[in-house]
């Protein structure tokens, strides 16, 4: 199982993407989740906003509040 933790500061929040995946032998996926969590700055409480099976999805998360920043989580709150 390979598993991949993207960390992203923000003004206010942190942002937490964890990605986990299984493949077989031939190179086929046989699991895959990915999470994103939110924890405020000087919390230890995590919230999770989303949570996809869906391959790439993690990617395509990332790359929207790379860009886009706050408008992102208005609009996962939708």
């Amino acid at each position: 199982m390979q598993q991949t933790i993207t960390k992203i500061r923000a003004l206010t929040v942190n942002v937490e993407i964890v990605e986990m995946s299984q493949t077989d032998k031939t190179g086929g996926i046989l699991y895959y989740v990915a999470a994103m969590y939110v924890q405020a700055h000087g919390s230890v409480e995590k919230k999770l906003v989303r949570k996809s099976r869906l391959p790439g999805a993690a990617t395509e998360l990332r790359n929207a509040i790379q860009k886009d920043g706050l408008q992102t989580f208005r609009n996962l709150a939708t």
